[in-house]
């Protein structure tokens, strides 16, 4: 690969504009819009794109929930480098996560590998100690926060981690539109809200002229299907929303690494993981291990498959304290799922 191939290559993987190819004809999109582009790793990396945004994205988001918190800074650093490794360009972290540690280790890997233009980095704001909620002065001075500790100049996808019924929507998508304006903010999205909320927000925006939400990140698995499927999902088809399901592998449960009590007994997630040790929990399990075995993949990967099978669903968040977890998770994005096979997840988790 020669030296401006590779250049494009990597502008490409970010999600940045590439320069028309030789031959290519005008106004045609360039090779960014297709669902694949090369990278400088000598194999085709997936990219999907991120609802209406021009931001193209690896199909698993790796989580930063876990970073500051079950995973130290050398933890923190071996994930990040091998997620990256792997074709892996979207982190997903949040002003709340450790008190901010996340975004500061996020930050500082970014720094020493100097890969920022590379990655389309999301964090979320409403659930800090230091700036709660969604007035227009808290938006403000949580993304200044976290531009601080991520050591950025803009946030590429700004979520509202809370709907702060509080405040109206109005002033706080005209806040959030003056950070766009500014350029310390690319485009944002929703967490937490209902469907008639995102549609309230939506024709607020309309009637104010403001940036719509592009985002939405709620919690869907295999174990958790009613929330989105239910009503969510229609919403998001409506409005072109890029869906994020976060708990994608229902705090850990859906890897297959707890099927006994003791297994979770000194886990910090213990009650989340307890409340799916029953008969339907082992049944998917059951069926989640019987595909992994077709596909040779861990069990976590066909976990993420499914819900990569699913409408709007653009990037699964899941999280790993380790190297060996994060090319596990990896997996999912190059699983193709028979028809069969997402019809049988879909009756063992019924």
């Amino acid at each position: 690969m020669t030296d401006s191939t590779a250049t494009s290559a990597q502008a490409a993987a970010a999600g940045r504009p590439v320069a028309t190819s030789r031959g290519q004809a005008p106004g045609r999109p360039p090779a960014v819009d297709q669902a694949t582009v090369p990278v400088d790793l000598g194999v085709i990396q997936p990219r999907r794109r991120l609802g209406t945004s021009d931001l193209r994205v690896f199909p698993l988001a790796l989580g930063g929930n876990v970073f500051g918190w079950t995973a130290d800074q050398t933890e923190t650093r071996s994930v990040l480098d091998t997620y990256f490794d792997l074709g892996g360009n979207f982190v997903d972290t949040a002003d709340s996560y450790a008190g901010g540690r996340s975004e500061i280790m996020i930050g500082s890997w970014m720094r020493e590998r100097r890969s920022r233009d590379d990655m389309v980095v999301s964090t979320k704001v409403g659930k800090s100690a230091d700036h709660p909620g969604l007035t227009p002065k808290a938006i403000e001075r949580a993304v200044e926060a976290s531009l601080e500790r991520l050591g950025t100049d803009r946030i590429d996808l700004l979520y509202l981690h809370v709907d702060d019924t509080e405040v109206a929507f109005e002033r706080t998508l005209l806040a959030v539109d003056h950070l766009i304006r500014a350029g310390k903010v690319r485009y944002f999205g929703g967490s937490h809200h209902s469907g008639n909320r995102l549609y309230e927000a939506r024709i607020a925006a309309g009637m104010l002229g403001v940036a719509p939400m592009v985002a939405l990140q709620n919690q869907y698995n295999l174990l958790n299907r009613g929330e989105y499927e239910k009503g969510l999902a229609r919403v998001a088809a409506q409005l072109g929303l890029g869906v994020m399901p976060r708990f994608a592998l229902a705090s850990g449960f859906l890897s297959g690494k707890y099927r006994t009590r003791a297994d979770f007994a000194g886990s910090q997630r213990r009650p989340d993981l307890a409340k799916h040790l029953n008969k339907r929990g082992l049944r998917v399990l059951h069926e989640l291990d019987r595909i992994a075995s077709v596909h040779e993949v861990s069990t976590a990967a066909i976990s993420l498959a499914w819900l990569l099978t699913k409408p709007n669903v653009v990037a699964p968040v899941a999280s790993a304290t380790n190297a060996k977890q994060v090319f596990e998770l990896t997996q999912a994005v190059r699983v193709q799922l028979t028809r069969l096979q997402v019809l049988d997840l879909d009756r063992a988790s019924a």
